[in-house]
């Protein structure tokens, strides 16, 4: 679904607050269509990002350490 949305678990250094949040707006402009959101839409889908972003980051802490890196790094 999302192919520009690199693994952010594992990296080293860790993923960054800059990031996650790229990747969170990232996923919400997939999942909504929505590129560049309209005055109507802009609290919408800021309201998203910062929600995706959130959870991200406790999703983030919360796993187990990897064995392998990732195959890719965020670009």
């Amino acid at each position: 679904m999302c192919r520009n949305i690199t693994e952010l678990r594992g990296l080293e250094p860790p993923a960054t607050a800059q990031e996650i949040a790229a990747a969170a707006r990232q996923y919400v402009r997939k999942v909504s269509g929505i590129t560049h959101p309209s005055a109507a839409n802009a609290e919408a889908f800021e309201a998203a990002v910062a929600e995706v972003t959130a959870t991200t980051t406790r999703l983030l802490a919360g796993l187990a350490p990897r064995r392998q890196p990732p195959k890719t790094v965020p670009p």
